[in-house]
């Protein structure tokens, strides 16, 4: 991984897990479609002198407490808990984040990296789901900026980001919900 110092721009790459895109009770295989899209958006930033990548893993113990919510998933030592195998090549070299919640903000480790990036102007954020894992990133995380008075971009480009659809989610609902949110904290919206 390059020394936090110096980079400049940020692709954080959020639960693009075999448990929400490929298996398991939490999975919805249409989420698929946005890989080809993380595949460019991330050897672009491989490529970048300045550039740093981070992968989320929605990562849980057996027994934790968002299972009281949420159907069992993504448990740690398992498949589900796995980065999806088109996107594994990337995480040589990235930074490797755990999550046992549904904000990214409280993964180990995670914020103190941030703080370490000193020279930090622009994090773009991409991943699954829109409406749970990439609002409780995108929105805590503009707001840690504001409590430190550090003046850094967040992007979300809406063609690589996805949520799920069921009987009581419909996707593309939850989907514009969570745009209008993130665009009214100051998250800038885009494609890519």
């Amino acid at each position: 991984m390059k020394d936090l110092k110096i980079i400049r721009e940020l692709l954080i790459n959020v639960d693009m897990v075999n448990g929400f895109v490929k298996k398991g009770a939490m999975a919805d295989t249409y989420i698929k479609h946005i890989i080809p899209v993380h595949i460019k958006l991330m050897t672009e930033m491989q490529e970048k002198q300045n550039g740093g990548i981070a992968i989320i893993k929605d990562t849980h113990k057996e027994n934790c407490r968002e299972f009281n919510r949420y159907p069992v998933h993504c448990v740690e030592g398992t498949e589900e808990a796995e980065l999806v195998e088109e996107l594994v090549q990337f995480e040589k070299g990235a930074l490797i984040y755990n999550k046992n919640s549904t904000s990214t903000i409280y993964a180990p480790n995670f914020l103190e990296d941030i703080d370490k990036m000193i020279n930090l102007q622009e994090i773009t954020i991409i991943g699954c789901c829109t409406d749970i894992c990439i609002i409780n990133l995108a929105i805590p995380l503009q707001n840690y900026f504001d409590q430190k008075d550090r003046n850094i971009l967040i992007k979300v480009p809406k063609n690589a980001v996805e949520t799920y659809d069921s009987p009581i989610h419909n996707r593309d609902e939850y989907n514009e919900i969570a745009f209008k949110l993130m665009e009214q904290a100051g998250i800038k919206l885009c494609n890519k």
